[in-house]
């Protein structure tokens, strides 16, 4: 998701770091500066939270999801959380305890189908509810794309602004997890990215995923939330306990530099092997994804890199190069790269082969510098 690029962005899952030659790196799903715990791949940074949001708890990333819900459960009267197991607190448990808190009628188990939950997910919202669906894996939302790309994203087109579903909030985990295999580790984030009338965010840790979660439930669109499953457990933060919001579509500049976009751990290699300043940046929002904030940091580095999981033909990382070469064509020195999954279906014993891992991303920072 949020891998490395030269100007590397991160975010829907896509993040970012800059060398001193110029380059830029975008990451178009999410995972961007995450320390994951399988392979020899990244280590997950926590990061310190805004003071001034007052109290905080310790929470891995599906705790901080729990306490968004819980916030919105307790504040909004006509909110409801529904999806395959959620009641039981889901097979992730970001719904523990909410169901004894809150009442069967307003946390509640759906059958086992993705299109009939999203459907209903569509009509409870036009009825004026806030509503948050749960998919249990990204991979199996396939089956809702109908209702997703021609009931979602389009009601309130379609009927001129007299109906919309904006109060609707789809969350579903997304990503490698170490031993997920082709059904359970896909990042499907570039086929909603498609889709004009709804918003597509990733987190990357648990303090973003809460505001992020509460900033989507409050918006005036429907939103698609993905959840990188990799970091519920192993990114812990400490989380402010009250309800807050960070904006949707307003990327954010993790480390500075001059050269290129990465990974943290990627941008650390580059500056003690190849001497190179990379600049960080993590998208957390692909749907709309903050143009200014990409196009002024390729601009500056010059050089842009690219990672995400998902494959490479037609993943986000594709608008992303296309967009940086349209707008930023003169300032580069170098091709847009891009560092993805492969034209594979997710391998199981290849995992570490086939993620944009933190060698593949350091070669791909020579390249660009040397071109």
């Amino acid at each position: 998701l949020q891998l490395p690029i030269a100007s590397l962005l991160l975010g829907g899952s896509c993040r970012s770091l800059a060398a001193r030659l110029g380059p830029v790196c975008l990451d178009a799903a999410s995972f961007s500066h995450r320390r994951l715990s399988f392979g020899p791949q990244f280590v997950y940074t926590p990061e310190s939270a805004d003071k001034s949001l007052g109290e905080t708890s310790r929470m891995n990333l599906f705790q901080a999801v729990t306490s968004a819900l819980d916030n919105t459960l307790a504040n909004d009267p006509s909110a409801v959380v529904f999806g395959e197991d959620v009641a039981f607190g889901g097979v992730f448990r970001c719904t523990v305890g909410l169901k004894d808190k809150y009442g069967k009628d307003r946390v509640f188990n759906t059958p086992l189908s993705e299109q009939g939950i999203v459907g209903f997910a569509i009509g409870h919202a036009v009825a004026g509810a806030t509503t948050v669906a749960e998919i249990q894996f990204g991979d199996y939302i396939f089956p809702a794309f109908d209702q997703i790309a021609n009931e979602a994203s389009k009601y309130r087109y379609r009927s001129g602004n007299h109906f919309n579903c904006g109060s609707l909030t789809v969350r579903a985990p997304i990503g490698a997890v170490g031993h997920g295999a082709l059904y359970h580790s896909q990042s499907p984030e570039g086929f909603f990215a498609h889709l004009p009338g709804i918003k597509v965010v990733i987190p990357r840790g648990p303090i973003q995923a809460k505001g992020l979660l509460l900033a989507c439930i409050n918006d005036p669109d429907p939103c698609f939330y993905f959840e990188p499953k990799i970091l519920y457990r192993s990114a812990v933060e400490d989380v402010p306990v009250n309800g807050y919001v960070l904006p949707i579509g307003k990327a954010e500049v993790l480390i500075e530099g001059s050269d290129v976009h990465v990974l943290r751990e990627v941008a650390r290699l580059a500056q003690s092997e190849l001497g190179v300043s990379c600049e960080l940046i993590d998208m957390r929002t692909i749907l709309p994804f903050d143009e200014e904030t990409v196009y002024a940091s390729v601009c500056k580095t010059g050089r842009c890199l690219i990672a995400h999981e998902a494959p490479l033909t037609g993943g986000f990382g594709a608008e992303l190069a296309a967009s940086v070469q349209e707008h930023c064509f003169l300032n580069l020195e170098a091709p847009v790269r891009r560092v993805t999954g492969h034209d594979t279906p997710f391998p199981h014993i290849f995992e570490n082969f086939y993620l944009p891992n933190q060698r593949r991303c350091l070669a791909a920072i020579k390249d660009l510098i040397g071109y």
